[in-house]
C-alpha cells in the first residue's frame, strides 16, 4: 500500500509554539497521522542533536528529518552528527569579511551557550544542542539595511547564501528545505504531500508540496501572498503555531478523505 500522506513541517512557530517550544495542541492531528499511516518529516534550521531529540519525543524517529534549513538529512533512528567541514569553511569565510560587514552579524559561533539560551528561550541543554552546527550559521544582524545587503553580497562571493527564518538570518552553502523535500518525495512516493511553515525560508517548501499551509505567527510579519492561494492549494491558518497546525492537518485529512 502506498503512503497516503507525506508531511513536511517547520518547527519553531509552526509545529512548535513560538514561546514554549511545545506541540501539545497538535496532538490530535499527530495521532491521526499515525493512525492513517502517514509519515512526518521535520524540516527546520535546527541541528541534528536538536531535531533528534524533538523527533524522538514526538515518536517520529522512524522518519528522516531535514536539518539546518535543508543543508543536510538526519536519517531515521539516527542521532549522529553529520561528518562535514562545511561549518568550519563557512565560519572562516565569515571571519574573512571586512570588519564593517562582519561586526554587525552575531552568529551562534560568536555566542556562549548561555547567550544562545537567552536569545532563544531554550534550556541550557537545548541551547548546547543548537550550538552543535554542521552546515549553517544562524545569527542576528544589528547593522543597517544597506550594510546588510553588502554583507549578503560579500557572502555570495564565497558561495554562501543568507536566508531569513522565523527568528534569525541563517547562512549556509545554499541547499534548501525544498531540495531535500524533492529527494524524499521521490523515495517515499506518497499519494499526497503537505508542507507547513511560517517563515520566508519555508516558501520554497510550501510551493513545492501538493498542498501548503502558512501557519499564523503573530511574532513576525506575515508572508506575502503566494501563488496557489487563489486556488486553495496554499491556505493560511488563523490560529498560530501548533493549534493552527492541528486544524490545518485535520482539515486536509478530511478534505482528502484519508480517514
Amino acid at each position: 500500500m502506498s503512503l497516503p500522506l507525506l508531511v513536511f513541517t517547520d518547527l519553531d512557530g509552526t509545529l512548535l509554539s513560538h514561546s514554549s517550544y511545545r506541540w501539545d495542541a497538535a496532538t490530535p492531528a499527530l495521532d491521526t497521522l499515525r493512525r492513517i499511516g502517514a509519515a512526518v518529516v521535520l524540516a527546520s534550521s535546527k541541528t541534528a542533536p536538536e531535531i533528534a531529540e524533538i523527533r524522538a519525543e514526538l515518536a517520529w524517529d522512524h522518519c528522516p528529518a531535514i536539518i539546518e534549513n535543508g543543508a543536510g538529512i538526519l536519517p531515521p533512528d539516527s542521532t549522529d552528527m553529520p561528518k562535514t567541514d562545511s561549518y568550519v569553511r563557512l565560519r572562516h569565510a565569515l571571519d574573512s569579511l571586512p570588519a564593517e560587514l562582519r561586526d554587525p552579524f552575531c552568529g551562534f559561533g560568536d555566542m556562549t551557550v548561555a547567550q544562545i539560551a537567552q536569545i532563544t528561550g531554550l534550556s541550557h541543554n537545548d541551547a548546547a544542542n543548537a550550538a552543535e552546527r554542521a552546515f549553517s550559521e544562524p545569527g542576528i544582524w544589528s547593522g543597517s539595511a544597506e550594510l546588510r545587503g553588502a554583507f549578503i553580497d560579500a557572502l555570495h562571493d564565497h558561495g554562501i547564501h543568507a536566508r531569513e527564518g522565523g527568528r534569525f538570518l541563517t547562512l549556509s552553502y545554499g541547499r534548501t528545505k525544498a531540495d531535500q523535500m524533492a529527494a524524499l518525495t521521490d523515495a517515499f512516493a506518497p499519494r499526497h504531500t503537505l508542507a507547513l511553515g511560517d517563515a520566508p525560508n519555508d516558501i520554497e517548501m510550501l510551493q513545492a508540496a501538493e498542498f501548503g499551509v502558512i501557519v499564523a505567527n503573530p511574532h513576525r510579519d506575515p508572508l506575502p501572498p503566494l501563488p496557489g492561494e487563489d486556488t486553495g492549494r496554499i491556505t493560511r491558518t488563523t490560529l498560530p503555531g501548533p493549534a493552527g497546525w492541528n486544524g490545518a492537518v485535520l482539515d486536509l485529512i478530511a478534505r482528502l478523505n484519508l480517514n
